[in-house]
């Protein structure tokens, strides 16, 4: 069974290893696709805090039901096409009593704490499986990103009678803007340094685009929302400048989200938190809801699926994919691995 290793920062390899036993109440998923997540890239960089080496990548999933075992609920059958949720939930730590199972203290996300889905075959437990509901094998690879978007959008409250910002065009961002454009109604204001990735952010669902290189962030905010400054603020670009943005633009009484994890500390404004009585927020991972709306915004096919698939290669171009995206990150905003 062949796998992908990243063995070192900047260093990855094909490997063998032998194919696994699903136990009861598990599946066995053939892999058929895949997408490198901004974790992956960030593990081949070595800034990754949380993966040791070597470490097979991948857990953004479109998968083949190859064998069921016992247990496992006749609605999951062979030949059936899933994606995965990728994230373990240990049930006792204070999030999982409340029932916030996506930021379980002891996560083990897939590609991250413990090996992914770089190989041919892996298994997981029925209750992770989000079936296809007559999506493809390229649509359902999109479905954990976008459902990472989604989340922080719910944890934003947002309404249709908000007005969003968004900071970042990359894959997660894409999910917040099309979870508060196209799934909730809300306007939307995209920004980014890159204009292309600016272009799918309006077929995405963004109503407006700001350039913050080219433009004055700040007068493009105040002249969109009549002087008051955005209801809702969402960072997905992990930049403590944009750390820093989210906080002084949001409108008073707003609620800043933050999904993104800054590459150094942060300094604030710490008045503005008490000023405009913020709600400053995490988002991490995504919760089966956020699959399940991100599954009915991909069937209405009013998603630019496309236009976000930057590049699709054989498994065999894997690593090289991925070392090209670190060496030029900016032109891409999506690569699928076909297995």
């Amino acid at each position: 069974m062949k796998t992908l290793l990243i063995d070192s920062p900047g260093n990855f390899s094909y490997g063998e290893n032998p194919a696994p036993v699903p136990a009861p109440g598990e599946v066995l998923l053939r892999v058929r696709r895949l997408g490198f997540c901004g974790s992956d890239l960030s593990t081949f960089r070595g800034g990754n805090p949380l993966v040791t080496y070597p470490r097979i990548p991948g857990h953004e999933i479109a998968a083949v039901i190859e064998a069921v075992t016992a247990g496992v609920p006749a609605q999951f059958a062979i030949g059936q096409e899933v994606t995965v949720m990728p994230y373990t939930t240990c049930g006792k730590c204070s999030s999982c009593r409340q029932k916030r199972f996506n930021a379980c203290r002891h996560n083990q996300t897939l590609g991250v704490q413990q090996d992914g889905a770089f190989t041919d075959l892996i298994t997981a437990k029925w209750e992770k499986l989000i079936p296809s509901q007559g999506l493809g094998l390229r649509e359902l690879a999109l479905v954990e990103p976008l459902a990472v978007g989604f989340h922080a959008v719910s944890r934003g409250r947002v309404t249709k009678a908000d007005i969003v910002l968004v900071f970042g065009c990359g894959m997660i961002g894409l999910g917040a803007i099309a979870a508060a454009g196209l799934h909730r109604g809300a306007t939307v204001i995209a920004v980014d340094i890159e204009d292309s990735k600016l272009a799918v952010a309006k077929k995405a669902g963004a109503t407006h685009v700001i350039n913050s290189k080219t433009e004055n962030l700040h007068e493009r905010l105040q002249a969109l929302t009549d002087g008051h400054g955005p209801d809702v603020a969402i960072e997905a670009v992990g930049n403590p400048a944009t750390f820093v943005a989210a906080v002084d633009e949001v409108c008073f009484a707003g609620r800043v989200v933050y999904i993104g994890y800054a590459k150094a500390p942060v300094a604030y404004e710490t008045k503005y938190f008490v000023m405009k009585e913020l709600d400053i927020m995490g988002s991490r991972n995504s919760t089966p809801e956020d699959f399940r709306d991100v599954v009915a915004m991909l069937t209405s096919g009013r998603y630019p699926i496309a236009d976000t698939v930057t590049r699709t290669v054989p498994f065999s171009e894997a690593g090289q994919a991925l070392a090209d995206w670190s060496a030029n990150p900016g032109v891409i905003t999506k690569i699928h691995v076909e297995v």
